[in-house]
């Protein structure tokens, strides 16, 4: 489960899950829902995977989510679906995803970065919950 939230000129992800396999991939779901005025146009079509390495949870979600944001700039995919696995070393991925089609996909937040401001992982009684602020 996810949801923005509006910080000054930036917008905000909030994540919440039972476990952090599922935290990982649902921060992944909430940076294309603000990537994508509709998230459910992007199909997964093609697939790739992605290895970070990484012992805190903080800052692998910062470069897991800055790995995701790079290859959307650069190769100028979005993606649709998420498979992680957090591990004592990182984490490992595949995403599935396709590349922009302008008929298709119309583009929502303009996202610069994921930022360090306010980035928090932790532990709750109900599980886990993720905060992280993106620069649009």
């Amino acid at each position: 489960m996810f949801e923005l939230f509006e910080h000054t000129a930036d917008v905000g992800l909030r994540v919440r899950a039972g476990d952090l396999n599922r935290l990982f991939e649902d921060a992944a779901q909430a940076l294309f829902s603000a990537i994508l005025a509709d998230p459910d146009s992007a199909k997964p079509v093609e697939e790739m995977v992605f290895n970070i390495e990484g012992t805190r949870y903080d800052d692998l979600l910062f470069d897991w989510l800055s790995e995701l944001l790079f290859t959307f700039a650069t190769r100028h995919v979005v993606f649709a679906d998420f498979s992680v696995r957090v591990h004592k070393a990182g984490l490992a991925a595949i995403v599935r995803g396709e590349p922009i089609d302008p008929a298709r996909h119309e583009l929502g937040a303009e996202i610069k970065a994921i930022t360090y401001h306010g980035l928090k992982v932790e532990q709750t009684a109900d599980g886990w919950l993720a905060e992280v602020i993106v620069d649009v």
